[in-house]
C-alpha cells in the first residue's frame, strides 16, 4: 500500500511548495543534459535518426536510474520519507497553475509582458497577439498540461512506481525540447513518437473524465461535440482530446492565428478561463483519488 500513501503525500507536497526555480532541479539538469546532446549540428544529417534513438534511451536511463534505486534499496520507512518527493519532481501541478495565472494577471495591465509569458509556455510566436489569443495560448496549455503534466505520469506512477513515472517525465521533457518539425526533425523524431505512445492512454482517460465532469455540469453535449468537429486541428493524436473537450464544455474558443480554432466561442477566455482552471484541479482530484482507490485495492486483492 505504499504506493497510495505516496500519492496523497506528492500532492500535497506539489499545493504547498511547488517547483523551486533552481539550477539543481532534477528536470532542470536533464533539460541541461537534453541541451547538450540536442543540437542537430553535432551530429552528421545521416546519422541523426540513429542518434536521437540512441540518447533517448541513454537519457531515459539516466534520469530514472536513482528513481529506480530508492524503489529497490530503501528500507519502508526511508522511502515513505524520499518517494513523496522524487514522484513531486515528475508532476507539475501547481507551477502550471502559476505559469497560466502570470499570463492571464499580466493579460490585464501589460500585454506586452503577457505576450512575452505565454511565449514560455507556447512554441508559436507570441510577439503580435490580440488580448483573447494571448488567453488562448496560455489556457490551451493547461488544458493539453492536463494530461501531460499531471495525468500522464501519475498514471506512470500507479502502472510501474517511481521508475515509470521518471521514465514518462524523461521522454516528455525530450518531446518538448527537441520534438518539432524544423531543424530538430530528424534528431527528434523518436522523441515525438515515444511521447505519443506514451500519452495515448493517459489522454484518453483525461477525455473520458472531463466528459463526465462536464455532463455533471449540464454541458455535455457541446463538450462532445467539440471533440467530435475540432479534436484534429491539433498535430499529432492526443493533445486535441483535453484541449477540444475543454474549449467546448467552457464554451470558449482557442486559436492558433493562421493554423485552427477550436471551440465554440459564445464565451471570451476572460469570463471562461476560470472554469478551466476548475476543471484541472478538479480532474487531477478525482483522478488522483481514483488511482488511490486502484492502489489500495489491488493491495488487498494481493493480499487475500
Amino acid at each position: 500500500m505504499y504506493p497510495a500513501i505516496v500519492l496523497p503525500l506528492a500532492l500535497l507536497i506539489d499545493r504547498l511548495a511547488g517547483d523551486p526555480d533552481s539550477r539543481v532541479h532534477p528536470v532542470a539538469l536533464l533539460g541541461r543534459l537534453i541541451s547538450w546532446w540536442g543540437k542537430p549540428e553535432k551530429w552528421p544529417v545521416s546519422s541523426r535518426k540513429f542518434a536521437g534513438v540512441v540518447m533517448w534511451v541513454l537519457t531515459v536511463f539516466i534520469f530514472a536510474l536513482p528513481f529506480f534505486f530508492v524503489s529497490i534499496v530503501l528500507p519502508w520507512y526511508l522511502y515513505l520519507i524520499c518517494a513523496p518527493f522524487l514522484l513531486k519532481i515528475c508532476f507539475a501541478w501547481r507551477s502550471l497553475e502559476e505559469h497560466t495565472s502570470c499570463v492571464v494577471n499580466a493579460a490585464r495591465h501589460d500585454l506586452d509582458l503577457a505576450r512575452s509569458q505565454v511565449g514560455r509556455m507556447v512554441s508559436r510566436d507570441s510577439g503580435s497577439l490580440t488580448k483573447e489569443q494571448v488567453l488562448s495560448a496560455g489556457y490551451e496549455s493547461m488544458s493539453e498540461n492536463l494530461v501531460d503534466s499531471i495525468i500522464s505520469p501519475l498514471f506512470f506512477f500507479g502502472l510501474a512506481g517511481l521508475t515509470g513515472a521518471a521514465v514518462y517525465r524523461a521522454a516528455n521533457t525530450m518531446d518538448a525540447m527537441l520534438g518539432y518539425k524544423d531543424e530538430r526533425i530528424d534528431l527528434g523524431w523518436w522523441s515525438a513518437r515515444m511521447d505519443d505512445i506514451f500519452n495515448y492512454i493517459p489522454a484518453r482517460i483525461t477525455g473520458l473524465l472531463l466528459l463526465l465532469y462536464f455532463a455533471c455540469k449540464g454541458q455535455f453535449q457541446p463538450a462532445y461535440l467539440a471533440l467530435k468537429m475540432d479534436r484534429k486541428k491539433r498535430p499529432g493524436f492526443n493533445g486535441g482530446i483535453p484541449i477540444a473537450i475543454m474549449a467546448g464544455g467552457t464554451g470558449v474558443r482557442f486559436e492558433k492565428p493562421g493554423v485552427y480554432t477550436i471551440g465554440p466561442g459564445v464565451r471570451s477566455l476572460e469570463e471562461g478561463g476560470p472554469d478551466i482552471l476548475k476543471a484541472v484541479r478538479v480532474i487531477t482530484v478525482v483522478f488522483s483519488a481514483l488511482l488511490i482507490g486502484t492502489l489500495l485495492l489491488l493491495q488487498i486483492l494481493l493480499n487475500i
